[in-house]
């Protein structure tokens, strides 16, 4: 399946909730978190509907490394501080007893002065 009508993160990719975009192109959504724990915090999502990290396979190589060299220049776009001394963090929740709640597979970039560290 490639949306599920049913997700949220399907439905903000269609345009039918609206977000802050920080970036889209074909494949790609990133957008700002609703409920930031940094100074800097955005999402980056696929635009096909992938459950989590744990329904990801061979096919999905290229697109997950286009997400994992765009994370660190849309960091440094939205006010991430440079590598070594400032920097970024990339996560994903993986399932319920990963802390996911929204499944749709997404990875948060959170950065910026602390301190902001949670969990």
């Amino acid at each position: 399946m490639t949306h599920d009508p049913n997700c949220l993160f399907c439905k903000i990719v269609a345009g039918l909730i609206p977000c802050k975009k920080v970036h889209e192109d074909e494949d790609i959504l990133a957008f700002h978190d609703i409920h930031p724990w940094a100074p800097v915090h955005f999402l980056i999502i696929p635009k096909i509907h992938i459950a989590s990290l744990a329904q990801v396979g061979p096919e999905h190589a290229t697109l997950l490394g286009r997400i994992m060299t765009l994370a660190p220049r849309l960091a440094l776009q939205e006010g991430c501080n440079p590598y070594p001394q400032g920097g970024f963090r990339l996560l994903s929740n993986t399932g319920a007893e990963g802390g996911q709640e929204v499944h749709h597979l997404h990875f948060h970039v959170m950065g910026g002065p602390r301190p902001w560290h949670r969990g």
